[in-house]
């Protein structure tokens, strides 16, 4: 089994960066085809953040241009540049990641990943 490790939040004034990681532990028997990053702030659903596969890096509409999804092609570590941070990136955000392909339809939908990190807090002032 599979261990999802994130590592990176903190608490930053708005204009700031951060850099999340995503580090799988243990061994991996097979590699992820799909990952991605979801956030969770107060009195809000979970949503995609940004995803990673083969194909395509996707970003959700409020973070282009501010956000780049990133992952190492060989050791399946994922990462999230978070550049020019607003009060409303406040969340908790979560590593996901999928060994089998998922359709663009699902890519960000939370169901569709069957292995999650814990979370690391992103608090920007």
């Amino acid at each position: 089994h599979v261990q999802l490790v994130e590592s990176g939040g903190g608490s930053v004034q708005a204009g700031g960066s951060l850099r999340l990681s995503c580090t799988p532990s243990g061994f991996t028997y097979k590699r992820y085809a799909c990952m991605g990053w979801f956030r969770q702030s107060a009195g809000k659903e979970r949503e995609a953040v940004a995803t990673i596969d083969s194909e395509t890096a996707t970003h959700t509409a409020s973070v282009k241009g501010r956000f780049t999804i990133s992952k190492d092609n060989t050791k399946d570590v994922l990462y999230l540049q978070m550049n020019s941070l607003k009060a409303e990136d406040t969340a908790m955000y979560y590593c996901a990641a999928n060994r089998g392909t998922l359709s663009r339809l699902l890519v960000f939908e939370e169901r569709a990943y069957k292995f999650w990190g814990q979370g690391t807090q992103v608090t920007v002032s």
